[in-house]
């Protein structure tokens, strides 16, 4: 099982009817996942922290600029995936509100903003519905979700991560 990263960015802008929050998500490009909206992140290098991890794959896939001590953990998640074992990870969740520049396109990720509170979860992995809106209201999550054929989520444990 390896281990990955993932940062939800978020940012408040005006609105006709006041201010409101988004979160920027990205469609995947290339590799597990492709087509599928999920936010900027990847697998950490060897002896590489996963906070490390975060700031350089949202620096790579979406040219932003955020710092370690910006990075607020939202989840820590295994992903067991019983017909592909050698795709199975452990996931680190992070959210960040505080960062500098513009999100661009990279050969991974076509980032987009979105609004919080109208996430596209069916454009998503079939467990972020579960967890995602809730870690972003402040709710830390740790769990086990395991993917069966077909990326379907056959089993949840939330009583915490297990590395397996």
């Amino acid at each position: 099982m390896f281990e990955v990263c993932v940062v939800y960015l978020t940012r408040t802008v005006e609105s006709a009817v006041g201010p409101r929050r988004e979160v920027l998500l990205g469609r995947k490009l290339t590799g597990l996942g492709v087509d599928r909206l999920v936010a900027p992140g990847g697998k950490l290098e060897p002896g590489e922290s996963p906070v490390d991890a975060a700031v350089r794959e949202v620096r790579e896939e979406v040219g932003i600029h955020v710092l370690a001590r910006d990075l607020v953990p939202i989840a820590e998640i295994a992903y067991p995936f019983l017909d592909r074992p050698h795709v199975s990870q452990f996931s680190w969740a992070f959210t960040a509100s505080v960062w500098a520049g513009e999100p661009r396109a990279s050969a991974e990720l076509e980032p987009q903003w979105y609004p919080l509170e109208a996430m596209p979860l069916d454009r998503m992995w079939a467990d972020a519905a579960r967890w995602v809106p809730c870690a972003l209201a402040g709710r830390y999550v740790a769990a086990t979700l395991t993917f069966g054929a077909g990326d379907r989520l056959v089993h949840e444990d939330w009583s915490a991560a297990r590395r397996v």
